[in-house]
């Protein structure tokens, strides 16, 4: 063979090699075109296979070296996997399609090791397992160990920070709506309950004193293991679980009224900054255009003394961007308000708690806050999805005829995952400064 014909033939192979390279190579999803933000920049998105509308999210840096994000959907029965190790190219690696009664939801989950909970909610009550607990030492390949929980109400915003104990936000016969229950799952093959703990009135015989909305969960557990804070309708409590088997209450304060009574989402989300003593708290907007029947909010709690938790400051409200058609996110349509931040902080995938506070804020899409005075938290960034006209409106309770933005997490690397119920799962990067992380004068005491 000659020369040329020789340099052709060996050309001709490396185009062949590298198109069969670049047909296996899995695109990442383009980004939806027309988002609004300020010190906020989208790096990559993932439309989860059109299964739009996941909901919680949990982290998982595997022992293979990979970045997992593992979600629970609101409208598809099943549990989704988005491999997040290149988060500007987020693949999605396995929908896990469940077999329960499509008015069941499977919106919840929670990760730590190698074990992650799921929840297995109502829309009516029904009777059957609560929760599933699975093995994730596959990462990408989660197998179910049981099925556990007697309630008819089924089980919400569970937390397992990792050792003995689970802390879950499940419905229990005798009891109206759902409690607290510390389960045991040092063999998660055989969970067994430890402890319960419900506010006065919730068991079936005893005096109401107010409304009995439940437990929404999820509980937050002190880095010594002996406290437990967390929203429990009408109030932010902590609970003294130095013996699981009868936590006692320390000390509360009561949030609603004043601010919105929506049910157990009335008290929707905490999060302790444990090296601060202080909680972050908001509330779950319900109804459309502000119609709730007292003020959404999100704000900081000073929990120096935990027998006297206070109330500090109050977000401020988030603005919509120049030359939006309405004046306010009311006017906006759907939902406006906070609905969740950056949990799980006991896995080491999440990034700690600074002062940069990320709230997904519904129709206002993610928010982010500095409290590095905690006393005057500002607004410094937001990233709003653009709308998708005549996308599925889906049905059920997060159901939207606009775009509307529910789940946040974060990793430790500072990748934010924004889920969104008509796009899918959005990855940002705060762009803005830094604020340095300061102790308040109750936690330098």
């Amino acid at each position: 063979m000659g020369m040329s014909r020789m340099r052709g033939f060996t050309l001709a192979v490396a185009a062949c090699v590298l198109m069969l390279v670049a047909s296996t190579i899995v695109r990442a999803d383009p980004v939806p075109a027309g988002g609004q933000s300020e010190h906020v920049r989208v790096i990559g998105f993932s439309g989860l296979g059109g299964r739009y509308g996941a909901f919680k999210m949990a982290l998982n840096r595997a022992a293979n070296g990979r970045w997992y994000l593992y979600m629970g959907h609101s409208f598809d029965l099943g549990w989704s996997i988005l491999d997040v190790t290149d988060p500007a190219n987020p693949k999605l690696v396995k929908f896990i399609p469940f077999d329960g009664p499509k008015d069941w939801i499977t919106s919840q989950v929670t990760v730590h090791d190698n074990l992650m909970i799921t929840s297995l909610d109502r829309r009516k009550p029904a009777d059957g397992p609560d929760m599933i607990f699975w093995d994730i030492s596959d990462p990408v390949n989660p197998k179910e160990i049981t099925r556990w929980g007697t309630g008819n109400r089924g089980a919400h915003r569970n937390s397992y920070p990792g050792g003995k104990y689970a802390y879950l936000s499940t419905s229990y016969p005798g009891f109206r709506n759902k409690i607290l229950v510390i389960v045991d799952v040092s063999d998660p093959t055989n969970p067994k309950e430890v402890g319960k703990w419900w506010q006065p009135g919730q068991k079936e015989g005893e005096t109401a004193t107010g409304p009995i909305n439940g437990f929404h969960g999820p509980a937050n557990i002190s880095p010594d293991g002996k406290m437990l804070t967390t929203g429990y309708m009408p109030d932010v409590i902590n609970l003294d679980i130095s013996e699981p088997a009868q936590p006692k209450l320390i000390g509360k304060l009561q949030i609603t009224p004043p601010f919105a009574s929506v049910g157990a989402q009335s008290l929707h989300t905490t999060l302790p900054l444990w090296d601060r003593k202080l909680v972050y708290v908001s509330s779950e907007a319900m109804d459309e255009r502000c119609r709730d029947n007292g003020m959404n909010f999100a704000g900081l709690i000073d929990n120096s003394d935990p027998t006297r938790p206070r109330l500090i400051s109050v977000f401020p409200t988030p603005v919509p961007p120049k030359k939006a058609p309405y004046k306010n996110f009311c006017e906006k349509g759907g939902r406006f308000g906070p609905h969740n931040t950056n949990q799980e902080i006991h896995n080491s995938a999440v990034q700690q708690p600074g002062n940069l506070i990320y709230v997904a804020y519904f129709n206002a899409g993610l928010r982010i806050f500095d409290i590095s005075d905690p006393q005057l938290p500002r607004e410094v960034g937001y990233f709003i999805p653009p709308e998708r006209p005549g996308s599925a409106e889906h049905a059920g309770a997060h159901a939207s005829p606009i775009n509307w933005s529910e789940e946040v997490a974060v990793d430790a690397r500072g990748n934010i995952y924004l889920n969104d119920d008509k796009w899918g799962t959005f990855v940002l990067r705060f762009t803005g400064k830094v604020p340095e992380k300061q102790l308040t004068r109750s936690a330098a005491k």
